[in-house]
């Protein structure tokens, strides 16, 4: 069955709690129309819409949603997406990137982007891509690129591909450091912390070179899982080559 945009804001409006749209507005403070409409009730939504759904169906619906710009709207069009496995996603993936240059909040940038890690999971030869993102004067577009390469931290065992995007990501991260912006040193701290959680050293490796760099609260967020730093010679002295650093270093003087 296909869902128009007028049901599927009606089906939105009809999990409205009263005064929670006021506390949204006002926690996000981004200017647009927000609903009062809980994450889980988004997110059953989203999996009821989509359930027989075709990719061009579904593409449709979230381009519809997404374009209101009502903050639930566009999270409901970010949970379409997210699906692990998807045939000819192609699609998916180019809506996903279009909405990239827009993104003004952190709720919604996550969102998509938790649909958009999953597309770059499926087809890892678009970090090609995420990379430019890097370069953009656009922040939450640089942000981005730090969230969506997030699964690339999770690996206890990496593949050789999945290691070359952990360390080219890492490579990006250490030229963010310098950035002055919250929420690109929030980005680099995330990817850091969640990187220690399975491979410690490389996680350390980067802060003992790096964390000078960082603001206070990135290098302490960075930090968390991590033990006592070891004295004397790190266990973990990769080349800047095999780190991704030699070109960040680079790009950063």
């Amino acid at each position: 069955m296909t869902i128009t945009l007028d049901r599927a804001l009606s089906d939105l409006r009809a999990h409205i709690e009263e005064g929670r749209a006021e506390g949204m507005a006002d926690y996000h403070k981004v200017p647009r129309d927000y609903l009062g409409v809980p994450n889980p009730a988004i997110t059953d939504l989203a999996k009821t819409w989509r359930e027989g759904m075709s990719v061009a169906e579904r593409v449709a619906l979230a381009s519809a949603l997404w374009d209101t710009n009502i903050f639930e709207a566009r999270l409901a069009a970010a949970k379409l997406l997210t699906q692990a496995r998807i045939k000819d996603d192609a699609p998916i993936w180019d809506l996903i990137t279009s909405w990239v240059p827009q993104f003004d909040s952190w709720a919604i940038a996550d969102h998509v982007m938790m649909a958009g890690q999953k597309r770059l999971v499926a087809h890892p030869e678009r970090i090609e891509e995420v990379e430019e993102w890097t370069k953009s004067d656009h922040h939450w577009t640089r942000r981005a690129a730090m969230v969506i390469t997030l699964p690339y931290t999770k690996q206890n065992h990496p593949k050789p591909e999945e290691m070359a995007i952990r360390q080219r990501v890492l490579g990006w991260a250490a030229t963010y450091v310098r950035d002055p912006e919250w929420f690109i040193q929030k980005s680099v701290a995330w990817w850091i912390r969640d990187l220690s959680k399975h491979d410690p050293e490389r996680a350390q490796y980067f802060l003992t070179n790096y964390a000078k760099d960082m603001k206070p609260f990135a290098r302490k967020e960075a930090a968390k899982f991590l033990g006592p730093k070891p004295a004397g010679k790190a266990k973990f002295t990769p080349t800047p080559a095999q780190t991704g650093t030699a070109s960040a270093d680079k790009d950063g003087e």
